[in-house]
């Protein structure tokens, strides 16, 4: 019996995510992005499509402090948060696999990069300004955006994280459609680069 599209995809999706997880072995599938990227609504997701864990880098540095993320900068500043953050994020790259959620400004620190490029394989989230701006006015707890025009806030950070960002393994556009597309996007990436990095060079 001949399997219909919808069966087959689906069956090619399982494929896909039985390799990506048998490439990764011990290695975590680390989300990077700005704010508003949907780094944790489609980790979620990714996490489930692939089997693995899912764990959010901002949600353990809060249950870690004691605080959310919007006191430890109001109390300590941004320096000590990205300190907290760096060791909490090489914390939690020991115990992979799983889907990483990272904050913003996470994979811009150069020994949190380092770390990610030897214990995971990172996935930029790229989204463009409006989208960026249309979600992130949701919610109030962003404390990046509390010292200025929003707008203005996050084209600098675009302008400083973009090229840094791009350093990734791979990239995915981030926009308003539904999620199971952007995960089925990164589940191709991932399969992709993955693949590549398995495959021997020719002499």
């Amino acid at each position: 019996m001949r399997l219909g599209y919808k069966a087959r995809k689906r069956a090619s999706v399982k494929e896909k995510s039985a390799a990506i997880c048998l490439a990764l072995g011990d290695k975590s599938v680390v989300l990077i992005g700005l704010m508003g990227a949907g780094k944790t609504a489609i980790g979620r997701r990714l996490a489930h499509r692939l089997g693995l864990p899912f764990v959010d880098a901002d949600s353990e540095i809060e249950r870690a402090a004691g605080q959310t993320v919007g006191d430890i900068f109001a109390e300590h500043g941004e320096d000590y948060f990205r300190d907290g953050e760096r060791k909490v994020i090489a914390r939690l790259l020991d115990a992979g696999p799983q889907v990483l959620a990272t904050g913003g400004g996470a994979y811009i620190d150069p020994q949190t990069r380092r770390a990610v490029a030897k214990k995971g394989i990172s996935v930029w989230l790229k989204a463009d300004l409006d989208v960026l701006l249309e979600r992130v006015k949701r919610r109030d707890n962003r404390p990046l955006l509390k010292t200025g025009d929003p707008k203005q806030v996050m084209r600098k950070l675009m302008d400083e994280r973009y090229p840094i960002y791009a350093k990734a393994d791979v990239s995915v556009q981030s926009r308003n459609v539904a999620h199971g597309t952007i995960v089925g996007e990164i589940i191709n990436a991932l399969h992709e680069s993955l693949l590549r990095q398995r495959t021997p060079k020719a002499d």
